[in-house]
Parts: C-alpha cells; sequence; structure tokens
C-alpha cells in the first residue's frame, strides 16, 4: 500500500514489484477490509500486508526489500543481524528523514 498520489512513492511501489511478488494498491484503490487492517494514519507511510501481518513505514520498506530478487535483499540480511530494537532505532528515523524528503527523491530519479 503506497501514496499513489506521489511520484517517488509509485516508482518505488513499481520497482518492487518488478523484483519482488507483490499486488500493488495505491491509498486511492484501498477496499474497506484493506483500510480497515491499516493504521488509522495510514497515509503517514508505505504498509505491506501479508495474509497474517500488517508491516509499515520502515519496518515494510524492510520486509519489502527482504523479498526482493535483487541486491537490496543481501544488503537487509546484514542489517537484520542487528538486534530488533537496534535495527527499529536506526530504520524507523531513516525511514522518515526520506519520506519527508519524497518530493526531493523524486526530482533525482528524473535526471
Amino acid at each position: 500500500m503506497y501514496d499513489d498520489d506521489c511520484g517517488f512513492c509509485t516508482w518505488s511501489a513499481e520497482y518492487a514489484d518488478a523484483r519482488g511478488d507483490f499486488e500493488l494498491v495505491g491509498f486511492s484503490e484501498l477496499t474497506p477490509d484493506q483500510r480497515a487492517r491499516l493504521p488509522a494514519d495510514y497515509e503517514r507511510c508505505a504498509h505491506l500486508l501479508t495474509d497474517d501481518r500488517v508491516y509499515s513505514c520502515g519496518e515494510a520498506t524492510e520486509e519489502v526489500l527482504a523479498r526482493l530478487d535483487s541486491p537490496e535483499r543481501a544488503v537487509v540480511a546484514l542489517f537484520r543481524l542487528l538486534p530488533g530494537p537496534a535495527r527499529a532505532r536506526i530504520r524507523e528515523p531513516a525511514y522518515r528523514w526520506a519520506a519527508d524528503r519524497r518530493a526531493w527523491w523524486g526530482k533525482l530519479r528524473k535526471r
């Protein structure tokens, strides 16, 4: 689940889809059942819904990268050697920093 009004978010989702097995759903296309599984402030970040879990924000990004058939998966495997709390202390601020600069990332993508 991603912000389909955001060019960088859409590019990121399509990048993951091309390298993994995902069903992309933009926020504008959420079903009532999908929306019910998401946190109230779901528009604040990306999400990965599986049959039994909801991953949000940095955790969703980590999980998506771990499922890619690309070099990013190896980086995540190394990152996952850190204990869970340490990963979260790095992952979530890094996600928020990047997410708060989506317009800038989008400009880089176009070059």
